[in-house]
């Protein structure tokens, strides 16, 4: 077993992860990425990214290829309420948004990270974290897939960026400063045949639906209810799926009739969200290891960026362990939660299905108003990242 130094170690290379080993590597700090799955695999998710993440990409510089890679300019967005239609159109002269494939933007991030001086490892699955004689978490013990190799990676600071069941929050037995109990279903599938420059939201009583376009000129199609009557779907997630849409999206008939489906229905039952501790002695979460919300409000993607800047930002003002290293990640979770807490409070309303269609004409606009502080936040970072001396 081979033991290694770094400054940062970071598990998990989707969103957060990747993001966040771009940033410190940038930076100047030895970083070690540590991703269970292999490089470029897909993952459920619903794409969309919000005002935050866009302008994110385009300061890192990773917003053309994103665009290269074919993901389709955004310049409107339609809330169907029932039957009625409210569209919002884009700035004149604002950036699109964009809605990435998954095996587009992990793998834009991973190579980033890489470019930028990041090791980055792939199908190694972290066992266990390391810990000194005080408790504080040093660094983590980790195996390679399919070789077996075991190894130990030591470092001030060890980041959990491993997802919604993150080995490391476990074992660092990170706290819940919040849990949801509101959770949704989520169908989707990939199609083509629809139309590719506008997010469609659609809601009725108990059924929502969403059109997401993306890559490969296909479009997210996805179907929600509360997640009890997913259970009333399984093995037959494809007829499910189709009387969902029928129910929340009619007007989406033609387009079904004319498109094609590829690939098969996926579907997520839903659990509730949550949102941890932050940080500790050695350690840090980031991405839906530490904050995860239902995906009904499409701000996953959003979220696991954001975070991961305010982190790596944390990291480099203090990146020796001490008083300097406590405040500055106190600060990052302050700024998360602050950050987060009425668009969290908002999704975990949508996510019950408990509203009607005149509230949700309420909702919806305060969930726009819940981001603009965020995308405020994002924009004052507009400076370059410099490592504390």
């Amino acid at each position: 077993m081979s033991t290694t130094h770094h400054d940062a170690v970071v598990v998990g290379g989707r969103c957060a992860g990747a993001a966040t080993a771009l940033l410190l590597a940038e930076a100047g700090l030895d970083v070690l990425l540590l991703e269970s799955g292999r490089r470029g695999t897909d993952t459920l998710s619903t794409h969309a990214l919000m005002r935050g993440a866009v302008v994110q990409l385009d300061r890192w510089g990773l917003l053309e290829e994103i665009v290269a890679a074919g993901t389709p300019a955004i310049r409107a967005t339609e809330f169907h309420y029932g039957e009625d239609t409210v569209t919002v159109a884009a700035r004149p002269g604002s950036t699109p948004l964009r809605a990435p494939r998954r095996t587009v933007l992990d793998p834009v991030l991973l190579d980033a990270a890489q470019a930028r001086g990041a090791d980055v490892r792939c199908a190694t699955r972290v066992t266990d974290v390391v810990r000194d004689a005080s408790g504080r978490v040093r660094g983590v013990e980790y195996a390679e897939r399919g070789t077996g190799t075991t190894g130990t990676a030591l470092a001030p600071i060890t980041i959990g960026a491993d997802g919604r069941r993150s080995t490391i929050a476990e074992a660092v037995d990170a706290g819940y400063e919040h849990r949801g109990h509101a959770s949704g279903a989520l169908l989707l599938a990939y199609w083509s045949g629809f139309g590719l420059d506008r997010y469609r939201w659609f809601y009725g009583p108990g059924v929502t639906a969403g059109v997401v376009p993306t890559n490969d000129g296909r479009a997210c199609v996805w179907a929600g209810a509360p997640s009890d009557r997913f259970d009333t779907l399984r093995g037959q997630l494809d007829t499910g799926y189709r009387d969902l849409l029928a129910e929340a999206a009619p007007a989406l008939a033609g387009e079904m009739a004319g498109g094609r489906m590829e690939g098969p229905v996926r579907g997520f039952r839903g659990v509730p969200g949550h949102r941890r501790t932050a940080a500790g002695p050695g350690w840090a979460l980031v991405g839906d290891a530490g904050y995860f919300k239902d995906p009904l409000t499409a701000h996953g993607i959003t979220d696991a960026l954001r975070d991961a800047e305010l982190l790596a930002r944390a990291v480099l003002a203090a990146p020796s362990p001490g008083a300097a290293q406590r405040d500055a990640l106190r600060g990052y979770q302050e700024t998360r939660d602050r950050l987060s807490a009425e668009l969290e409070a908002i999704t975990e309303r949508l996510a019950s299905y408990a509203w009607d269609l005149t509230e949700l004409r309420d909702l919806l606009p305060a969930l726009s108003r819940s981001m603009q502080p965020e995308v405020e936040a994002l924009r004052a970072l507009d400076r370059p990242v410099e490592l504390a001396a």
